[in-house]
């Protein structure tokens, strides 16, 4: 049976060094998916793949290159979030789910997305404010004797825990991801990823 670990990631680098991770450890790019913040448009150059994609353009064509999952990096945009880079299934669903999202129907396309492949509501909540706030979501399916390793990847990669993130978000007044909300513009994320640093990490 598979399962779906998930991690968020403050930093672009640490959740590329998680996908690496993964795929060393044997999981299949096809079975991997990033999603990561682009209003500071960080990743622009990123690949070829992302630089011929564009915004809302469907992720599938960009996706599993001969180089492993980054190298298949799509630009689109997820409503109340707003631009990121993405490759993989979660993306593919996500676009798919906010292409056809009808308003006022089902929460936006990347919480229908996590919910579906087995993320709890609450932590898709948490996973997708994350997003929007400039974060980096990694996510694969797994068999479940793989579960625990890959976990523990994420962890090791300086993963957020959904749990403590919660309770920030909360303390600031937080209590779900909104995707009719503006997304976070480049100063605001900044003033995130500053809350969030752990010097010395």
């Amino acid at each position: 049976m598979m399962r779906t670990v998930t991690g968020l990631f403050d930093d672009y680098s640490d959740a590329s060094t998680a996908v690496s991770a993964l795929e060393s450890a044997g999981v299949s790019s096809g079975d991997i998916s990033i999603v990561s913040n682009n209003v500071d448009k960080r990743h622009g150059n990123q690949s070829n793949a992302a630089a011929g994609a564009g915004t809302g353009a469907g992720i599938g064509a960009v996706v599993g290159g001969a180089g492993g999952l980054l190298t298949g990096l799509g630009l689109m945009a997820i409503p109340g979030v707003g631009p990121v880079v993405a490759a993989g299934w979660l993306a593919a669903t996500a676009a798919g789910a906010a292409a056809g999202a009808v308003a006022g129907g089902a929460a936006g396309g990347i919480i229908g997305a996590l919910t579906s492949s087995g993320v709890s509501e609450s932590d898709a909540h948490v996973y997708a404010e994350g997003i929007r706030r400039g974060g980096t979501l990694v996510t694969a399916k797994v068999d479940d004797a793989q579960a625990p390793e890959a976990e523990a990847i994420l962890k090791r990669s300086n993963w957020v825990d959904p749990v403590e993130r919660r309770r920030a978000y909360e303390e600031q007044g937080w209590t779900r991801f909104d995707d009719t909300l503006d997304p976070y513009d480049a100063e605001q994320i900044e003033r995130e990823r500053l809350r969030y640093h752990r010097p010395g990490i």
